[in-house]
């Protein structure tokens, strides 16, 4: 399914082509909540401002007191711009956001088949994935401070500890992938 073209005129309003309707910001929200693509066209210029109107609705959905991205993420973002490593930044976090939205369906569907079966919640073992999720987006953007000067780290850990650290997270990522699997092959056979 094609994109829907929404055209952005100079007194802000955005007009949706597809339903010929002016739209709002969390109407686009909405969309993207629903899987729906869209681009945004300036009316006048014919520039592409998507990225923008994105960057929008997160600011929107921020200042709404939906707070998503922590402030020490934010930092970190920001730290980048103009950084060596700037060009890296976007296929990383394009990588990390798709590992943790699969790793969400996979949650969604084992609680779903487990409700299914009896109502059983297994509460404690999402919990515990929620935690080392919110620990995994909140160190994604530190993996690459070993590329900084040793001014700029946020931390002065000693390199061994650093390491040994990343092993065990590299560790405990391997066996949730293991026991992801073991789920998706007992979904599959059974």
């Amino acid at each position: 399914m094609p994109p829907v073209v929404v055209k952005k005129y100079a007194n802000r309003r955005l007009y949706n082509t597809e339903s010929s309707s002016y739209v709002t910001l969390e109407d686009l929200a909405v969309m993207v909540r629903h899987g729906r693509h869209f681009v945004v066209y300036d009316a006048k210029s014919g520039e592409d401002i998507t990225r923008g109107v994105l960057t929008q609705i997160i600011v929107e959905e921020e200042a709404k007191g939906r707070n998503l991205l922590p402030t020490s993420f934010l930092r970190q973002i920001i730290g980048f711009y103009g950084d060596s490593m700037q060009s890296l930044v976007p296929r990383y976090l394009e990588s990390m956001m798709g590992a943790f939205s699969r790793q969400h369906d996979q949650v969604r569907k084992t609680v779903e088949q487990t409700m299914g079966m009896g109502g059983f919640m297994p509460f404690t073992n999402l919990e515990e994935m929620g935690k080392q999720n919110m620990a995994m987006m909140e160190r994604a953007m530190s993996l690459f401070s070993p590329f900084r000067p040793a001014s700029e780290q946020p931390e002065a850990t000693p390199d061994a500890a650093r390491l040994a650290a990343l092993q065990a997270e590299l560790e405990a990522l391997r066996q949730q992938i293991e026991h992801y699997k073991a789920i998706a092959a007992r979904a599959e056979k059974g």
